[in-house]
C-alpha cells in the first residue's frame, strides 16, 4: 500500500504528519512511504533524513494523490485535492467536521474514507493516537512562552541588591490538557498562578501543580463523557465573568483555554474585564480559531487595547514549537495506522465494530457513515 504525505499548504502551518522516525516504523509494517519534498522543512526535519528512512520524495503532488491508498496530512484538504484522490483511498487529518459540511459531502461523493483526528475517542486504548491532547499540551506550554516574551517583566521572584522583584501573576482559565500544561510551565518559570475551571473534579490536579484553584459558585456544572467541560447557561456565564474580573485585574498574564468541541468557543473575558486589567498585561486566547474566549481577539493577530493590554490570537501556538509538535503528531498518526494494520495481509483492516473507528470515521464507500454528520444512527 502506498501512503502519501503532502506538504502543508495552509498559511501558518509548520507541522507535518510524518517524521523520519515514524516513516521507519510504518515502513517496517509494509507501507510504501511517499512524501512531498520539503515536507519537514518548517519543523526542522531535513529531506535527507526522510530519504534515509526509506521515504520516496516527490514534487508531483497531483500524481501522488491519484495513486495513494492512504493520505496523511495535518490540515484539511481543498475540494480540488479530494477530487484528485482515487476512489477507495483513506484520508486522515484534522477535518473540523462540525463546521465543514461541504468538505464531508465531497469526501463521500469521491468515495474516500475520511478520518477526523478530532473525533478519535478519548479512551485509554486511544491515548497514543489522541492528537488533540498531544497538540493541546504543547499549545499550553507555548502560550506561557509567548506571553512571557510580550510581558516586559520577569516571571520569577528575584532577590537583588537593588530590591526584591515580586513574581508575575498568571491566571489560567480552563484546566484541561492545555491549561494544566500552561500551569506547569508558568510554575517552572517561577510565576504565581491562579486557575479556574467549571469542573470541580480538576481542583486536585490544579493544586498538585502548585496553582491556587479559584472557586466561583456556578451551581451545577460538570464534564462530558469525553472529558470536555459542559456548556454553561447565560446566568452561569455572567457569574463566572464577575468572579474572574477581580483575578484578571491583578494578573499580569491571562491564558484562556475554554473550548467546546463542535461549537463556538464561549466568551469568558469581556471588554469590561480587559478594561480593568493593568497596562502592559498580556492575554493569550487559545480558542481564537473557534470564535475566541476573549472579546476583541482576532485570529492570526496581536491586538492592543486602549489601556495597553496585548491580546495574542495565534491560532496555531503548537506550531511555534513545530519540531516537537510534529514529533508527537506523527506518532499519533503512526499509532492509528498500527492499530488497524493487518500484519499477515500487509494491509489496513478497518473493522466497522472497532470503537475507535466508529468514533472517527466520517465517510466510507460513497456515504457519510458517522451518525453525527448525516448518517442514520
Amino acid at each position: 500500500m502506498i501512503c502519501y504525505v503532502p506538504a502543508e499548504n495552509a498559511g501558518r502551518e509548520t507541522r507535518a504528519a510524518l517524521t523520519p522516525a515514524t516513516a521507519q516504523a510504518l515502513g517496517k509494517l509494509g507501507l510504501e512511504l511517499h512524501a512531498q519534498a520539503g515536507l519537514g522543512r518548517a519543523s526542522n526535519y531535513p529531506d535527507a533524513d526522510y530519504t534515509a528512512a526509506g521515504v520516496t520524495l516527490t514534487n508531483n503532488d497531483a500524481a501522488e494523490l491519484a495513486a495513494a491508498d492512504i493520505v496523511l496530512r495535518v490540515r484539511k484538504p481543498s475540494l480540488d485535492e479530494i477530487r484528485r484522490m482515487k476512489r477507495g483511498a483513506l484520508h486522515v487529518s484534522f477535518l473540523d467536521p462540525f463546521n465543514e459540511p461541504d468538505l464531508i459531502a465531497a469526501f463521500a461523493a469521491a468515495g474516500i474514507s475520511a478520518v477526523s483526528l478530532e473525533m478519535i475517542p478519548r479512551t485509554t486504548l486511544a491515548q497514543k493516537m489522541d492528537a488533540l491532547s498531544s497538540q493541546a499540551s504543547l499549545a499550553g506550554y507555548a502560550a506561557v512562552i509567548e506571553a512571557a516574551q510580550r510581558l516586559k517583566m520577569a516571571l520569577p521572584m528575584m532577590m537583588t541588591p537593588a530590591g526584591t522583584i515580586m513574581p508575575a501573576r498568571v491566571f489560567v482559565i480552563g484546566a484541561g490538557v492545555a491549561g494544566l500544561q500552561a500551569i506547569a510551565t508558568a510554575k517552572r518559570l517561577g510565576a504565581r498562578i491562579d486557575a479556574f475551571d467549571t469542573r470541580p473534579v480538576v481542583e486536585e490536579q490544579v493544586r498538585s501543580l502548585g496553582a491556587k484553584f479559584v472557586k466561583i459558585d456556578l451551581g451545577q456544572t460538570g464534564q462530558t463523557a469525553g472529558g470536555y467541560a459542559q456548556a454553561l447557561t447565560p446566568e452561569q456565564i455572567a457569574k463566572q465573568q464577575a468572579g474572574m474580573a477581580k483575578i484578571c485585574a491583578q494578573s499580569d498574564i491571562v491564558i484562556t483555554t475554554a473550548k467546546l468541541f463542535g461549537r463556538k468557543a464561549p466568551r469568558v473575558v469581556t471588554q469590561a474585564m480587559l478594561d480593568g486589567m493593568k497596562p502592559g498585561s498580556v492575554v493569550v486566547d487559545l480558542a481564537v480559531e473557534s470564535g475566541g474566549n476573549v472579546e476583541g481577539s482576532r485570529s492570526g493577530e496581536d491586538v492592543v487595547t486602549a489601556n495597553g493590554v496585548t491580546i495574542i490570537g495565534n491560532p496555531n501556538l503548537e506550531g511555534t514549537v513545530a519540531y516537537h509538535a510534529t514529533q508527537v503528531l506523527a506518532a499519533n498518526f503512526a499509532a492509528w495506522l498500527t492499530h488497524f494494520w493487518d500484519d499477515k495481509a500487509k494491509t489496513l483492516h478497518l473493522d466497522p465494530a472497532d470503537e475507535i473507528l466508529k468514533g472517527c470515521l466520517i465517510t466510507q464507500g460513497g456515504a457519510i457513515v458517522h451518525p453525527q454528520f448525516g448518517a442514520k444512527a
